[in-house]
């Protein structure tokens, strides 16, 4: 890899990270974009569809990547991760390591020869592990950039991608390399995890197989899904009742999450609407504590979803066990009647909430705030600044929050990050 001079490098190649790039290379200016998968996406590529319109998460997203993969002022930088940065006189020198594909990029073609040559099948990640793929395969459909890559731990070498490929683009002896970017200003837009899904041991995450997390479900009922269809991963029979059990992940002081994740109401109340739309039969219901609904259109999407059948109840589930035919029992205290109930479910989706993605953080030095994200000195005069001058952050980086106000903060990121750069192109002009 040749070392690169930007003026703006965006760590992350989500949802945010994307909008901020393309923002910023519209405007003329040179921007690399960091993204330590193989390829961008982020985790919006593997959603269903979006609240509260309903509109496809892949029919907005795909266009998006391709602009960024074809933008003349975007250098794309996929498998690549930040390992170290430093400041000079004019901004930021990072070092960062180009992980090995053992596929030249410049050969592959993706026509995914290699992948159906293949004899190992291993989980796949982006399915949450619920479909399959090969050791060396294309990321998945709309993968961008649309390049094999080999999974050399699990590779038995027995050569068969390698005879195969007709563009000789596979090649086992491909290394790690380390290159340089210069830039005048850095934008930190990491994205989240979710809360692990066996947190709350009472609820069975990890142990009960018919208890699953919120981005299953999501792959479940994503037209690129594993299997088309919501099944129980246990058995793989069509769940008849379906319970959400909200705040599973979030404003818990004993998981150290006291804050709203913002996003778990509205993308539990979406998935029901889907699944009603999927299993007209299932019965749907959604334990909560409080509905938070506080987008525009929001409550009326949330009534929406009553009026459908989805039956919302107020209660705190205390523990999720399994009866003899793998079968989900919750156990719930109805807040407002004062009495504990159990109920039978076929499946269970746990409402898990937002935490920052570690890494970028440490790094950079940025301090966190009390949530753990990335701390916003003036959030009122500027929300997109950090404490390091020339630094700043976007999407959930900087907190819990929805594909919308992702975007929004995309652009004040691009605005807060363009005006850097021409203070300091002044700044040097008049040096």
């Amino acid at each position: 890899m040749e070392n690169l001079h930007v003026d703006a490098l965006v760590l992350g190649g989500g949802i945010a990270g994307m909008q901020a790039a393309l923002d910023l290379a519209d405007q003329g200016f040179q921007v690399a974009l960091l993204e330590r998968e193989p390829s961008i996406g982020g985790k919006m590529i593997t959603l269903s569809k979006v609240f509260p319109t309903l509109d496809c998460c892949s029919c907005i997203t795909t266009p998006k990547m391709s602009a960024v993969a074809h933008h003349p002022n975007i250098h794309l930088l996929t498998y690549c991760e930040m390992q170290s940065v430093a400041e000079t006189g004019s901004g930021f020198r990072l070092a960062v390591v180009q992980k090995p594909r053992y596929v030249d990029v410049n050969k592959c073609t993706g026509c995914r020869k290699c992948e159906y040559e293949c004899p190992v099948t291993l989980p796949s990640p982006f399915d949450r592990g619920l479909g399959a793929y090969r050791a060396i395969r294309v990321p998945f459909s709309t993968a961008v950039p649309q390049t094999a890559v080999l999974d050399i731990e699990n590779c038995i070498l027995c050569g068969k991608c390698e005879k195969v490929c007709a563009a000789g683009a596979v090649d086992f002896t491909q290394r790690a390399e380390t290159f340089e970017i210069q830039a005048t200003t850095l934008v930190v837009a990491s994205g989240f995890e979710l809360t692990p899904l066996n947190a709350k041991k009472e609820y069975g995450g990890e142990t009960l197989q018919n208890v699953i997390d919120p981005l299953m479900m999501e792959r479940f009922l994503a037209p690129t899904g594993p299997y088309g269809r919501v099944l129980r991963p246990g058995d793989g029979k069509e769940p008849t009742s379906i319970a959400y059990v909200q705040c599973a992940g979030s404003r818990d002081q004993t998981l150290g999450v006291e804050y709203c994740s913002r996003v778990c109401c509205m993308y539990a109340i979406k998935q029901a609407m889907l699944i009603s739309g999927a299993l007209p039969m299932a019965d749907i219901t959604i334990y909560y504590m409080d509905i938070r609904t506080f987008g525009k259109g929001y409550e009326q999407f949330y009534q929406n979803a009553q009026a459908m059948g989805v039956e919302f109840v107020r209660g705190k589930v205390a523990a999720i066990r399994e009866d003899d035919e793998q079968n989900p029992v919750v156990k719930v205290e109805l807040t407002e009647e004062g009495r504990i109930i159990e109920r039978t479910f076929d499946l269970v989706v746990l409402s898990l909430g937002m935490v920052p993605t570690a890494g970028a953080d440490g790094i950079l030095s940025l301090p966190l705030g009390e949530d753990k994200f990335i701390a916003i000195p003036a959030p009122n005069a500027n929300p997109c600044e950090t404490a390091r001058p020339g630094i700043f952050v976007t999407g959930t980086a900087m907190g819990p929050m929805d594909i919308v106000d992702s975007i929004i903060t995309a652009g004040s990121v691009a605005s807060a990050a363009s005006a850097y750069i021409r203070e300091h192109q002044k700044e040097t002009a008049y040096a």
